[in-house]
């Protein structure tokens, strides 16, 4: 039986949301995220990406580019909502879907034949739906595989659909770009153009004991994917491995106790992010960057694995204590891996376990309800960046 896969990719979703549900937005640049000094862009609208802005780019380069640009923050709650009602449309068509982040999935449409014409059909009638229903659009690409699924889905954006079927696989890949192959970043594409490989069709005619030979096991795999070969399922109960909140603040921050603020006011929203995926986690782990840009991390790991906001900021805080602060720091960030399923908890108030649960629980409640921000701790109200 032929396997196909869709891949479906929302087009600048986060400002397509927006100026879906502010209309004096249409039709002008708009950028979310990078709405301070050292912001980076979360997504671009099309209209900015006509002056060259992009996602991850600073907000100085951005606004440099396309000083006209209205700059927002991001919504992250308000895309969630959004996404999930994407995800029921996408469960309609299949039961194998697999979401890589709010604004893109795989699914795999195997054998739906008897319920519709073909993989084609099915991808039409997912973008009208999604056009029907929450006025915005998708691209997406109908393959053999998750690579080539992925790959089509960006060839004709926006509101693009290209399917790339078996036969045309060789033809198709033969003169793209080998940064367009997974795990190849800009080291790697440097070796393969000392190599003379500039091009997939170039990449999927060499010898794979050569790619092994300059660029390790990444070698065999990439000579596979050049060949248009990804046998990978399409999974759909991804586990995040870990759930972390970064901020990077308008001006270096000094001295241990602001510093504690900040962190648990990100600790918070991590602690919130973990219940409500039924989460808990043992490995907390501290990121710093310093005015200088120079970057550490530091790491504590629970016997067992825990999710209320006490107790992770207890062994953050822990884990900072320990950082000489010798100098302004730019960013701080949180992050809780070695994630399992349920409420395991360990508090260093072993005594107080069942009120402060009860407390988390309240809140989760009312948030649940009326939306992250509706309520926080009396400490996170000192933080500027909440």
């Amino acid at each position: 039986m032929q396997r196909w896969i869709i891949h479906v990719d929302m087009d600048a979703f986060f400002a397509a949301v927006e100026q879906r549900d502010n209309p004096e937005l249409r039709g002008r640049p708009v950028i979310i995220g990078g709405t301070g000094a050292r912001g980076v862009v979360a997504t671009a609208s099309y209209e900015a990406r006509q002056f060259g802005v992009h996602s991850a780019m600073s907000s100085i380069e951005a606004r440099r580019r396309c000083p006209q640009a209205v700059f927002l923050p991001a919504n992250h709650e308000k895309y969630s909502g959004v996404s999930h009602k994407i995800v029921q449309i996408f469960s309609e068509f299949s039961p194998l879907v697999e979401t890589l982040s709010l604004d893109e999935a795989f699914l795999d449409v195997t054998g739906m034949e008897g319920l519709f014409a073909d993989p084609v059909d099915i991808a039409v009638k997912i973008k009208e739906r999604i056009k029907a229903e929450l006025n915005l659009t998708a691209s997406a690409g109908v393959a053999p595989n998750k690579f080539l699924a992925k790959l089509a889905s960006d060839m004709k954006k926006p509101d693009g659909l290209v399917v790339i079927r078996p036969e045309e696989v060789g033809a198709i890949l033969k003169n793209i770009p080998v940064t367009r192959l997974w795990g190849v970043g800009q080291v790697t594409a440097k070796t393969l153009g000392q190599l003379g490989l500039k091009t997939i069709g170039e990449v999927a005619q060499s010898e794979p004991e050569l790619l092994a030979k300059h660029c390790g096991q990444l070698g065999y795999v990439i000579h596979q994917l050049a060949n248009g070969q990804d046998d990978r399922p399409v999974m759909n109960e991804c586990q995040p491995k870990s759930i972390g909140k970064e901020i990077t603040f308008a001006s270096d921050l000094f001295g241990l106790e602001a510093l504690q603020t900040e962190l648990w006011a990100l600790v918070e929203k991590v602690g919130w992010r973990l219940r409500r995926q039924g989460l808990s986690g043992k490995t907390i782990t501290v990121k710093i960057r310093f005015g200088s840009f120079r970057t550490i991390t530091r790491s504590r790991t629970l016997p067992v694995a825990a999710n209320l906001d006490e107790t992770i900021y207890r062994t953050a805080a822990g884990a900072l204590a320990g950082v000489t602060l010798n100098e302004g720091v730019r960013l701080l960030g949180v992050t809780v891996s070695g994630l399992e399923t349920g409420e395991g908890q360990i508090s260093l108030f072993a005594q107080n376990d069942e009120k402060i649960s009860a407390v988390a629980e309240a809140i989760d409640k009312v948030k649940e309800k009326y939306g992250e921000g509706a309520v926080t701790r009396g400490r996170s109200l000192l933080s500027h960046y909440r």
